[in-house]
């Protein structure tokens, strides 16, 4: 199993560790509820050194990227960060990733750490244009530090204003004393902060700096556990569970990430097209406990006669709302907002609405 840089400091935490993607990572370490409220009200650094990164390279990057991704990689500036998908030629998706313009000519394509093998592989098997392709997956660290107290305990490290970069926006440059570190507007709590992308070797000189300097801000170490349930209140996907190779951008949500435009001929553009004009079936959607009970993957979804209406897909017990939370895929007819639905939890039938995102 790999390690990423910092487990040595994981196990010094005493993290409760599990396998995860290939990798021996912390699934929480003083509670999942605690963590969480943590990230919600000051700050956390998650390890997320597993994800994958590649590099995309020369004159055809760009046109490489137009061809694989569901986004319109055409509208980014330098510095700018955008989501997207993989589509996967049958209507499903490959993965979702996030795609970073350095240059013209120079990208990096972050991607699932489930996914990096498939993701490669679908890749380079998509790479008629030739374009210059790095794996650079084992190279690279990455460190999130969320929370609303992040950007200034950061601020503390590094010279680069955070002021000046605004969301889904990022810079390279020093960090605690470490040169071209990735400093990026992005996360996935909702909660505000940056992620950080170093070199392995600069790894646990970042690690140390961030404990040393965020003593103040009552910095924590958060595991994994967590960080599901900080990105469901917000009704984010996370592949596996909400999206995979069955299920479509569209029937996602994700239509505002799959542009139609003329000079962008992608993977599945004819057949996503068709659908969008033809309709959908079912829908990824929100929805909030009313009877008591915590909604699970794959719990089936039902109308009030019993008829089985959807599937859950990611749930959870919400430690702000106290209150349990779901997304899930739902028949057409059943997703107007207040509409009540019903999960099936054994052989009783909890009463469930279907609401807006975020949860929070």
């Amino acid at each position: 199993m790999k390690t990423t840089a910092f487990h040595k400091y994981h196990t010094a935490l005493k993290a409760k560790m599990v396998p995860f993607a290939g990798y021996d990572m912390p699934i929480e370490y003083s509670g999942i509820n605690t963590e969480h409220m943590q990230v919600r009200n000051s700050v956390g650094v998650f390890d997320v050194s597993h994800m994958g990164e590649f590099w995309v390279k020369g004159p055809n990057a760009l046109a490489f990227i137009q061809k694989v991704t569901s986004n319109n990689a055409a509208t980014l500036s330098i510095g700018k960060a955008q989501y997207s998908c993989f589509p996967n030629g049958k209507g499903g998706i490959v993965d979702d990733l996030i795609v970073y313009k350095y240059s013209d000519e120079k990208y990096l394509l972050v991607v699932n750490a489930s996914n990096i093998e498939k993701d490669w592989n679908w890749c380079v098997l998509q790479n008629t244009m030739n374009a210059e392709l790095q794996n650079a997956s084992d190279d690279i660290s990455q460190l999130a530090i969320q929370g609303p107290k992040a950007t200034e305990l950061l601020q503390k490290l590094t010279d680069t204003d955070l002021s000046n970069i605004p969301f889904y926006n990022f810079e390279v440059g020093t960090f605690a004393g470490v040169d071209e570190v990735i400093i990026s507007n992005t996360g996935y709590t909702g909660a505000g902060g940056f992620e950080l992308y170093m070199y392995n070797k600069d790894a646990s000189k970042i690690w140390e700096a961030l404990f040393e300097v965020g003593e103040e801000f009552g910095i924590q170490a958060i595991g994994l556990g967590a960080r599901d349930t900080l990105r469901l209140e917000m009704g984010y996907c996370l592949y596996g569970n909400d999206i995979d190779d069955t299920t479509s951008p569209l029937e996602a949500g994700l239509g505002w990430i799959t542009k139609f435009t003329d000079e962008k001929d992608f993977i599945d553009k004819e057949f996503l097209s068709n659908q969008k004009q033809s309709g959908i079936t079912k829908r990824l959607k929100a929805f909030k406990m009313i009877d008591r009970g915590i909604p699970r993957k794959d719990y089936e979804i039902v109308d009030a006669d019993g008829n089985k209406i959807g599937i859950v897909t990611s749930g959870t017990q919400s430690p702000v709302l106290q209150q349990g939370i779901g997304l899930g895929y739902i028949s057409t007819e059943y997703t107007k907002e207040h509409s009540e639905i019903y999960i099936a939890v054994r052989k009783r039938k909890l009463k469930a609405e279907i609401c807006k995102l975020p949860f929070i």
